[in-house]
């Protein structure tokens, strides 16, 4: 007999998910000027084949196609970032054609009866600010805020959601210490000094923008994991679990929402990297905590996959997906000392990357609980994708790609978030990663996460088969 459908509350929001720098291109167009990833995608060997975002998908052009295939595809929100570099370039005075582009985007949007899902930043620093030290500068969390209310000039009449951060966690530990992204440093105590500015730009922003206008959906997007020693009983494997869980979550979501770095790694720093928790103990000003702890409205979860580890060498450890190139590349996790990723025998993505959808109800758990919850903070998966090595086809004169695996991936994770909300947890919408196939960072053209295919040369979009199930799910709001 058929399963009975499984149905998603009336007010869960279906959408998807992109960011600036890897759709929009004009890189050089209407003043904007360079930004951290133009800068390092000229670093040779820092991104396959020497990628750029030039042109990427041209949306910054064909953003009124895309929107109209939004509305086509039934996606009732869509999750964007504006770019800092568009609309301050070299962080400096505004730029009224970069603010125009978003005025005319988030216009479209609202004719096509899409939400507009605003998110600050997405990874792209003026190159100019990172040259008087990006995000270990103080600073720049100022300038940020200044941004963030030049976005809110603009647009704050027409945009209601607005998220402050795409995963500090990348653009911290694995820019500023792991080497593998923009800026492509290799120093600990950068990477904790980025991630307490980011933080901290968090919070101002927060701030300001609470002031602007009480009626606001405010919030941050953190990428999140759950980590699993490979045998709980074994100390070595424990610790391995807990450093993990430490420095990829706990260093977030606990001054976000406790107000206080997480006692048992800042005790690590300490004992293993005294010059990094120096600096770190220098640039924690009074009152910093309790800025970066403003209460928010929404936090937005991103979840890829979870992480196996344990003390000790395995005998075949998994390929890693983060240092694509032959650059030079560091652990993003400046504590790893005797941490190894095992391989649980699960199935992978073209990133190497676990296909593990029960354990995201196992994180929305567990953040709901621990966190949002008695926060009074609402959950949104605001990224969750997989990349394949898809291949076009050509069926009575339609072009087609039949991505069964993202298909099957796509439609996992919706029921784990199905199994979470049963268990009470309180998840207010899905944005699937990404919508266009896109610039994937320091992997450049090469791998694909979109539920509609671009061909880089031609820019037609092709709606997978993902696509078209998304579009069904959404239409008869069940799995």
């Amino acid at each position: 007999m058929p399963s009975t459908p499984r149905t998603f509350p009336q007010d869960f929001l279906f959408g998807a998910a992109t960011a600036a720098y890897q759709i929009e291109g004009a890189a050089h167009e209407d003043g904007r000027r360079d930004s951290i990833w133009d800068a390092f995608s000229r670093v040779p060997g820092a991104v396959i084949n020497g990628d750029n975002g030039d042109v990427a998908c041209d949306h910054y052009h064909r953003f009124g196609d895309d929107v109209a295939l939004m509305k086509q595809l039934g996606l009732q929100t869509y999750r964007f970032s504006t770019s800092w570099s568009r609309v301050r370039p070299d962080g400096g005075p505004l730029n009224q054609k970069g603010v125009d582009f978003y005025k005319r985007l988030v216009d479209s949007l609202l004719d096509a009866d899409i939400l507009p899902w605003l998110t600050l930043y997405h990874w792209d620093l003026p190159q100019a600010l990172q040259e008087r030290g990006g995000w270990t500068n103080r600073d720049t969390a100022d300038l940020f805020t200044e941004y963030a209310l030049d976005m809110h000039d603009a647009l704050g009449d027409r945009v209601g959601v607005w998220t402050t951060l795409n995963e500090p966690w990348c653009s911290s530990f694995l820019s500023y210490t792991g080497g593998i992204h923009a800026p492509g440093h290799y120093s600990p105590t950068e990477g904790y000094l980025a991630a307490h500015h980011l933080l901290l730009g968090h919070g101002q922003t927060v701030n300001a923008l609470r002031e602007r206008d009480s009626e606001l959906n405010l919030g941050i997007t953190l990428n999140l994991t759950v980590a699993d020693p490979v045998d709980p009983d074994n100390a070595a494997d424990a610790d391995a679990a807990r450093r993990i869980d430490g420095q990829f979550n706990r260093w977030f979501l606990d001054p976000v929402f406790l107000g206080a770095y997480p006692a048992d790694i800042v005790d690590d720093i300490a004992t293993h990297l005294p010059e990094a928790a120096a600096a770190l103990e220098s640039a924690i000003r009074p009152g910093d905590l309790d800025i970066i702890s403003t209460p928010i409205d929404t936090l937005g979860v991103n979840y890829y996959h979870g992480e196996y580890v344990g003390g000790t060498v395995p005998a075949n450890p998994p390929a890693s997906g983060d240092a694509p190139t032959d650059r030079r590349a560091e652990s993003p996790f400046p504590l790893s000392y005797d941490i190894h990723w095992h391989d649980r025998g699960l199935p992978r993505t073209a990133m190497h990357w676990e296909v593990d959808a029960p354990t995201l109800t196992r994180l929305l758990s567990r953040v709901s609980d621990e966190y949002a919850r008695p926060a009074g903070t609402r959950l949104f998966v605001t990224e969750n994708g997989a990349a394949y090595d898809d291949v076009l086809v050509v069926e009575d004169g339609e072009p087609r790609v039949h991505d069964h695996a993202r298909t099957h991936f796509l439609t996992a994770h919706l029921s784990a978030i199905q199994d979470a909300i049963e268990a009470g947890v309180d998840v207010g919408g899905y944005f699937y990663w990404s919508f266009l196939d896109n610039y994937e960072w320091a992997w450049g053209y090469e791998k694909r996460f979109g539920i509609v295919r671009v061909d880089y040369h031609t820019q037609e979009r092709t709606p997978k088969d993902s696509a078209r199930e998304y579009s069904r799910i959404i239409r008869a709001r069940e799995l």
